[in-house]
């Protein structure tokens, strides 16, 4: 845009908030996800699974209807729902939250099988995003911090089916920069640990 008023920073239209959706979006994606790890585990035969894919074509056809933009849409926006709500996100329940660190579980579904027991390697990065992408915004006004790195170390395997324990802190601010760790365990088991930078974006960044 040239001349006249600044565009609106989109980041001031972002709002997490707890109402959105209810309690109902709550029970809805949690059949997400109930559904995401049934398809992950089954064998059907073609006439199962086609009578299934024409059930689910029809109930997308009937939630299309209620797409909204990315400003309003419920998903991401719960924190009160394990992965915000976010039938994508491994579903990370927060259990203590300061400005500085972070405490919580998960639980890797079937859905997260990569094999033989283990969740998928690239579902870890995604859960440690997810968990330093909260910590690092967890006090700040927007615009927020995204990712410019996450390293990633596997140190055991990853079970599935299994609550795990996960915590982060950040270690050190510069400026817009944000560095933070974090680490799975089962247990006291330690199955793997991340390092993520963050940069805080200017006002008016995508």
């Amino acid at each position: 845009m040239t001349g006249g008023a600044p565009e609106p920073d989109p980041w001031q239209n972002r709002h997490a908030d707890l109402p959105a959706g209810g309690p109902a979006f709550g029970r809805f994606v949690a059949s997400m996800r109930r559904l995401q790890d049934t398809v992950a585990g089954i064998a059907p035969p073609d006439d199962v699974v086609g009578s299934a894919a024409d059930e689910l074509d029809r109930l997308a056809e009937s939630l299309e209807k209620w797409q909204v933009g990315e400003w309003e849409r419920f998903a991401g926006r719960r924190r009160d729902l394990p992965g915000r709500g976010h039938p994508l996100l491994p579903p990370f329940t927060v259990e203590e939250r300061t400005d500085t660190s972070v405490r919580g579980r998960v639980v890797f579904g079937a859905y997260y099988l990569g094999g033989n027991g283990a969740a998928h390697g690239g579902a870890l990065p995604l859960l440690f995003d997810e968990v330093l992408g909260i910590l690092v915004n967890t006090a700040e006004p927007p615009p927020p911090a995204r990712t410019a790195y996450i390293t990633t170390n596997y140190r055991a395997i990853t079970p599935v089916d299994v609550e795990l324990r996960v915590v982060a802190g950040v270690d050190r601010i510069e400026g817009r920069k944000r560095w933070a760790t974090g680490r799975l365990y089962d247990g006291d088991r330690l199955l793997a640990d991340a390092e993520g930078l963050f940069v805080k974006l200017r006002p008016g960044m995508p």
